[in-house]
């Protein structure tokens, strides 16, 4: 498959939120995990209601739009990695986030879960030195039964998940 070649702070896939408060989410966003707004990509829609605006954290531009009336609610499930991971989560929960899944390690990284106060949950890691790992099945392993975690971490990050979903299919009230 061939990719087209991408503009500056642009990466090959670009998440685009449309959400209420818009400019409550990119200040969050600036102030969590650093974001740089791209002022030129602002656009207005003649309703008055923010239409584009872009926002570059690590090289990756994320873009918003403010939702209009009768547009779905669309909570967005991103992955971020970071350099301090306990800092990145203080500073979520001191705008009003909850952290839904502790740090906890995962294959040698820090790996986290947090809930905006928008209803997006993002997969907030800190990466780390990864084990060497055996992903083969011997043939006794083969009928194992799957249906329960026998790591705890991996437990705790799977019921998490399943715990943090199903919240997901309701807007968060305002801000």
């Amino acid at each position: 498959m061939d990719t087209a070649p991408t503009p500056a702070g642009f990466a090959t896939l670009n998440p685009f939120f449309i959400t209420r408060d818009v400019e409550g989410l990119i200040t969050f966003l600036q102030e969590v995990f650093g974001g740089q707004e791209h002022p030129d990509a602002r656009t207005m829609d003649i309703d008055g209601l923010l239409l584009h605006a872009e926002l570059e954290i690590g090289g990756t531009t994320l873009m918003f739009g403010e939702r209009k009336p009768g547009w779905p609610f669309l909570p967005q499930l991103t992955q971020i990695y970071v350099t301090d991971i306990e800092a990145t989560l203080a500073r979520a929960e001191e705008r009003g986030a909850r952290v839904v899944t502790h740090p906890t390690d995962f294959f040698g990284t820090s790996f986290s879960r947090v809930l905006d106060p928008w209803g997006n949950l993002w997969w907030v890691y800190q990466h780390g030195e990864a084990p060497e790992m055996d992903w083969s099945s011997p043939d006794d392993d083969a009928d194992a039964d799957l249906t329960e975690w026998t790591d705890p971490d991996l437990a705790y990050i799977h019921r998490t998940l399943l715990e943090t979903m199903p919240t997901l299919d309701t807007e968060p009230g305002p801000s």
